[in-house]
């Protein structure tokens, strides 16, 4: 479950050294010299904990080798500024895949220009796509990460097919479960199909979370509970 008090990435108490030591942030990868940690050894800069919601998605990312794209939108989705529900969903869902497969394939030059672009592209889906335009904002953002990492435009032929096939998929994938929307559940099934999607027709493959159990439903007043498959009472 997220944190708003003691620790944001596990919920320990914080602890404080008598000396200050050599710390390295949770997000952003970076190291400071800190007097506290939590007790599990956790720790996040000044810079991160203040970020805001795109702000911290594409800092985390550019500082990462993760080929785990799940793994890595669970730990952002542990940073306050990502609340429950909510549009940032709709650039993490293509920012973490899209350096996933990057970290993969080994164009890192690329990375921070494809970020940025996801970032202008996902502030187009505005909140609410899913009940209003009958389109989920995380499937696409799938569509915005095949169209990244292929270079897809209105005017492609194959690569026009696949970046509006994946999202297909993930809408499929997504409505299959039925309402009402929840971001992280939507978030975690469209890269979940992504994932497969990318290893099918990309021919890359990217790490996933085997049986991902969910921290986030207690915050959830509408959580599906156990018609959901990420669900977990603990």
């Amino acid at each position: 479950m997220t944190n708003r008090y003691n620790c944001l990435i596990c919920g320990d108490e914080l602890e404080y050294f008598d000396e200050s030591k050599e710390m390295e942030c949770y997000f952003c990868k970076k190291k400071f010299i800190s007097n506290a940690s939590c007790k599990s050894g956790h720790y996040v800069c000044d810079s991160c904990h203040s970020l805001g919601a795109f702000e911290i998605i594409k800092e985390y990312c550019l500082n990462t080798n993760s080929v785990n794209p799940m793994e890595m939108a669970i730990d952002i989705m542990k940073h306050p500024a990502i609340k429950m529900h909510g549009p940032e969903h709709h650039y993490l869902v293509p920012a973490v895949l899209v350096t996933a497969y990057i970290n993969k394939t080994g164009e890192n030059e690329k990375l921070e220009r494809l970020l940025n672009e996801a970032a202008k592209r996902a502030k187009n889906v505005l909140g609410g796509f899913c009940g209003f335009y009958g389109a989920c904002g995380a499937a696409v953002g799938t569509g915005i990460y095949i169209s990244l990492v292929l270079g897809a435009s209105p005017l492609s032929e194959e690569k026009w097919g696949l970046t509006n096939l994946m999202t297909s998929r993930s809408l499929e994938k997504i409505a299959s479960f039925g309402g009402p929307r929840c971001c992280k559940r939507d978030t975690c099934l469209a890269i979940e199909t992504a994932i497969e999607f990318t290893k099918n027709n990309l021919k890359v493959e990217l790490d996933n979370i085997n049986n991902l159990k969910c921290s986030f439903n207690k915050m959830n007043d509408q959580c599906l509970k156990d018609k959901c498959k990420f669900y977990s009472k603990v």
